[in-house]
């Protein structure tokens, strides 16, 4: 069971570091500032993943990593929230 969390968690910090990388890529070759704020919240949901990866696999009873790991997807979530707000208002 420890190794299917092991790989379930690994995949999860890869899917969105791919998801930052492939958005951050469009964001560069076209500008649209929407995949911009996107890039921005996977970038603290990959920080929040791999924070999990660490609080429940590496360190799963030494340290108790919830606070740190729910900062940046607040922060993720919160930068889009803000782009889908101020994109509404130029249109």
């Amino acid at each position: 069971m420890e190794t299917f969390n092991f790989i379930l968690y690994l995949m999860a910090v890869l899917t969105c570091l791919a998801c930052t990388v492939l958005l951050g890529s469009s964001y560069m070759h076209t500008g649209v500032r929407m995949l911009l704020w996107s890039t921005l919240c996977f970038v603290g949901l990959s920080v929040s993943n791999i924070l999990l990866f660490f609080d429940l696999i590496v360190y799963p009873t030494e340290v108790d990593l919830r606070l740190w790991r729910l900062l940046p997807a607040l922060a993720g979530l919160l930068f889009l929230l803000y782009g889908f707000i101020w994109e509404s208002e130029d249109n």
